[in-house]
């Protein structure tokens, strides 16, 4: 189903609310991400970074009222709060949970259902439109993210099923694995760098906005070190679905060569996200869980590496 039409409720994660009149002054000395980029019309990926630059959540980010939301898996809203709280302490904002307070559906072309819902939106990837109190973003070519206050849900929820075929969450993270879009999990916490995930090239990394956590690492990589380890896009057969961190392997290798970042059930077997040596690759021979395991086999990613276009936020 995942190249046709349908929604489905996002039900993997949850939504960090910073809220104040220093919210986006806080967020701009903590996260990866520009926040000067935000308005009303745009949104973005970011990633909150300890400070030898591993990423201990990614997120995709909006303004909203007094403050910003940040969308993340929901297994990592806790102990984000909790480590961005002690940094907030001379800040005017308040850090909380809102998880309870938003219901969020995926749109795969669902563009008719949105216009009927009062909202045109863009094509532009991170574009945003809001009207009625809900909240659309382009997330990729094709898919979008509903946002709903929870009094809607259920009315917006009949409304979109009148409209669009019922998908499941595996459908929606399968076009999330073919659009590239790399996120942290709570096994792959403080895992990566933002490059690993290759989040640099799809707009969650600034390079021009200055200090923020983290940000010394992320910088040197990318203009004086040499990553030896990205996101790469695979597949597998089988539907025995591997689960986020699970290691990779490669026969000329002694130890792994790297991990899964996510994973769903395509049409032909399982396809996957997965941060892996560049030395690996080229030898062509990866394995799931051990030397001799499942083989898999690469696929194209929908967009080029550029360090030009990617330092231009």
């Amino acid at each position: 189903m995942a190249d046709s039409a349908f929604f489905c409720p996002l039900s993997h994660e949850g939504v960090l609310a910073v809220r104040g009149v220093d919210a986006s002054k806080f967020l701009q000395g903590q996260l990866t991400c520009n926040m000067d980029y935000l308005s009303d019309a745009k949104a973005t990926l970011g990633a909150r970074c300890t400070q030898k630059g591993r990423m201990q959540s990614s997120f995709r980010i909006l303004l909203q009222g007094d403050g910003c939301l940040l969308a993340m898996a929901s297994e990592l809203i806790e102990a984000q709060l909790a480590d961005l709280k002690k940094y907030a302490v001379f800040s005017k904002s308040k850090l909380t949970d809102e998880s309870a307070a938003w219901a969020r559906f995926g749109l795969q072309d669902g563009d008719g259902a949105l216009v009927s819902l009062g909202l045109e939106l863009a094509h532009d990837t991170d574009a945003v439109t809001r009207a009625n109190d809900l909240i659309a973003i382009r997330v990729s070519p094709n898919r979008t993210e509903l946002w709903v206050p929870v009094a809607q849900a259920a009315d917006v929820q009949s409304r979109l099923a009148a409209q669009l075929a019922e998908g499941s969450l595996n459908d929606w993270l399968l076009g999330q694995i073919r659009a590239g879009i790399g996120q942290v999990f709570a096994q792959t916490r403080e895992e990566f760098i933002p490059q690993m995930i290759n989040l640099q090239a799809v707009g969650g990394v600034s390079f021009k906005k200055g200090c923020y956590t983290g940000q010394e690492i992320v910088a040197r990589m990318q203009y004086l070190g040499k990553l030896k380890r990205r996101l790469y896009r695979l597949s597998l057969d089988g539907s025995d679905l591997p689960e986020a961190g699970a290691a990779l392997f490669s026969p000329v290798h002694a130890s792994s060569v790297g991990n899964v970042v996510i994973a769903a059930q395509g049409e032909q077997g399982i396809e996957l996200l997965a941060v892996l040596q560049a030395d690996a690759v080229e030898n062509g021979d990866i394995r799931l869980n051990a030397a001799d395991g499942p083989a898999l086999h690469l696929n194209e990613l929908p967009y080029a590496l550029d360090s030009k276009l990617e330092t231009q936020r």
